[in-house]
Parts: structure tokens; C-alpha cells; sequence
């Protein structure tokens, strides 16, 4: 298989395998009129299988999206064929409308205006709550 070189665009690395399609669906990347290549099971020394996500555009990507997934992925910028800024990501604090309360009875299910706001609550377990009814995201 091969997958071409990007001259001027992002790539999201060391994702945890089986990850890669959740981020490509959270981060809205089917919308885009670039090429992107979402490449799943890569070997890694690392890891032993990756995901990896190559896009072919300089756009700016949600890095909050990405701690929420996989934390401990890395972004990749790449200009002009090469390397020129690599971003080690963490757990977001807080995370806005990247995913929506489950709970009927949120606020934010009657009054859609409102943000969709989760805040980190245990780090080590990776539980987020919503902001407002302290009800437990889906796990991801």
C-alpha cells in the first residue's frame, strides 16, 4: 500500500488503534474537499498497530476533539514537505460541543441554543460530566 507524501497539510499519529474512525467522524472530516487518508492497524514499535490520519490541507483541527479520544496522540504540521511544528496531546478540562449530554432531562436537551459543555472529573478513569446535570459521558 501506498500513500503518498503531503506537501502542506496535518497529520494526526500514534492513535490509538481502532480510534482513527471516531476522530475522523468527530472531527467532521468526511465534509472536507481535500484528500484525507485515515490508515488503520499500521505497525508500530511503539504501540504494536496505530491509526493514522494524513490530511492534505493546512487546516486547523480540534485539538480538544483529540485529547477527548486519544490522548496521547501527536499532530503533526507539516509546510512545505516538511516537519515544522509536532504537538504531544493531553485530556482537555473542558470539552464544548464535541459531544452531547445523553440525560432527557439536561437543560441542554430543551434549550437548544446552549452549549454541549463537559468538564474532566477523573483524569486517570477519563470520565467527563456534563457541566450542568453532572451526568457521565459515554465512554468513547
Amino acid at each position: 500500500m501506498k500513500i503518498d507524501s503531503i506537501q502542506n497539510g496535518v497529520v494526526i499519529d500514534h492513535i490509538t488503534a481502532g480510534c482513527g474512525m471516531r476522530l475522523y467522524e468527530l472531527l467532521g472530516l468526511a465534509s472536507l474537499d481535500c484528500s484525507v487518508a485515515l490508515i488503520k492497524n499500521v505497525s508500530s514499535k511503539k504501540q504494536g498497530h496505530k491509526d493514522i490520519i494524513k490530511i492534505d490541507a493546512d487546516i486547523p483541527v480540534n485539538l480538544d476533539v483529540i485529547g477527548y479520544v486519544d490522548p496521547g496522540a501527536t499532530v503533526n504540521i507539516i509546510r512545505g514537505g516538511v516537519l515544522a511544528e509536532k504537538r504531544t496531546i493531553d485530556m482537555p478540562e473542558r470539552l464544548v460541543n464535541v459531544i452531547k449530554c445523553k440525560n432527557p432531562r439536561c437543560i441542554t436537551s430543551c434549550e437548544q441554543e446552549l452549549e454541549h459543555i463537559f468538564k474532566l472529573t477523573d483524569k486517570e478513569n477519563k470520565v467527563y460530566r456534563c457541566l450542568y446535570c453532572e451526568t457521565k459521558a459515554d465512554n468513547h
